[in-house]
C-alpha cells in the first residue's frame, strides 16, 4: 500500500486567497470522493508565510485602510478589491466581514499552528484563525486571545500561552518561511503535492482534481517502474 499523498501548503492566516484556496481544496477532495467512492489518502500540513511581516500587532486602521497603503492605491479601489474577494468567499461559503477584520502581524499565529501540528490538531487550528479574522473579527496577533482561540480546539491554554510568550516555534516559523524561498515561493497560498508538485493560488476546485491525479498516479509514488 502507498504512503498517503502529503500537501503542504503555505498560507498566511491574514491571506483572503489563502482561506478561498482551502475551501477549494475541500472541494476538490470532495469530488474526488464523489467519483471514486472513497476518499482520498491525503495528508495537509500547512507552513508559515508572512505577507505583511512589517505589520504592528496592534494596527491603527481597517483592513481596507492598511490594504490601500501597503499596496499603494486609492481607498475606494482597496475596497473595491475587497467586495470582489468577499463574493468570492461567499460563493466557497465563508463570509467575510471585512470591515471587522482586526488587522495584525501573524506571526504568533503561525508560531500556535506550529504547536497545533505537534498535537495532531494544525488543520482545526488553522480553521478556528481563519474563521477568527475574516469573520468574527477576533485578534489574532495577541498571544492571550491565540490561547483563547486554541483552548476552543482543544489545546490547553496554559500551554498554549507559556509556548507563544516564550516564542518557542519562532524557529519553526522562520524554517518554513526560509523554506518558501528556496521553493521561490513570493505569494500564497502555494501547494505542493508530493514534494514535487506544485500550484499556485486559489485554483478552481477542478485544478486540483487534476493536481491530485496527477500525484497520485506518479509511478514514483509506489515504487513503479515508468514502463509497468
Amino acid at each position: 500500500m502507498s504512503e498517503p499523498l502529503k500537501i503542504d501548503i503555505w498560507s498566511d492566516v491574514a491571506c483572503p486567497w489563502c482561506y478561498i484556496g482551502k475551501r477549494r481544496l475541500e472541494s476538490a477532495l470532495d469530488r474526488i470522493t464523489e467519483r471514486d467512492g472513497a476518499r482520498p489518502d491525503v495528508t495537509v500540513e500547512y507552513h508559515s508565510f508572512e505577507l505583511s511581516p512589517d505589520t504592528p500587532v496592534d494596527f491603527e486602521g481597517t483592513a481596507t485602510e492598511f490594504l490601500a497603503g501597503h499596496k499603494g492605491i486609492p481607498l475606494a479601489q482597496a475596497q473595491q478589491m475587497q467586495d470582489h474577494v468577499t463574493r468570492l468567499a461567499a460563493a466557497e461559503g465563508v463570509e467575510f466581514r471585512t470591515d471587522q477584520v482586526r488587522h495584525t502581524k501573524t506571526l504568533k499565529a503561525h508560531e500556535l499552528l506550529h504547536l497545533a501540528k505537534q498535537h495532531g490538531k494544525q488543520y482545526e487550528m488553522k480553521e478556528r484563525l481563519l474563521a477568527a479574522y475574516f469573520t468574527e473579527g477576533r485578534h489574532v496577533g495577541h498571544a492571550a486571545d491565540l490561547a483563547d482561540l486554541a483552548a476552543e480546539v482543544g489545546l490547553d491554554r496554559d500551554e498554549v500561552l507559556a509556548a507563544l510568550e516564550a516564542g518557542r516555534f519562532a524557529d519553526d516559523v522562520a524554517a518554513d518561511i526560509a523554506q518558501a524561498r528556496a521553493y521561490g515561493i513570493n505569494g500564497v497560498p502555494f501547494f505542493v503535492l508530493d514534494g514535487r508538485y506544485g500550484v499556485s493560488g486559489a485554483q478552481d476546485p477542478a485544478v486540483f482534481v487534476q493536481a491530485i491525479d496527477e500525484a497520485t498516479a506518479a509511478p514514483a509514488r509506489a515504487g513503479e517502474h515508468a514502463d509497468a
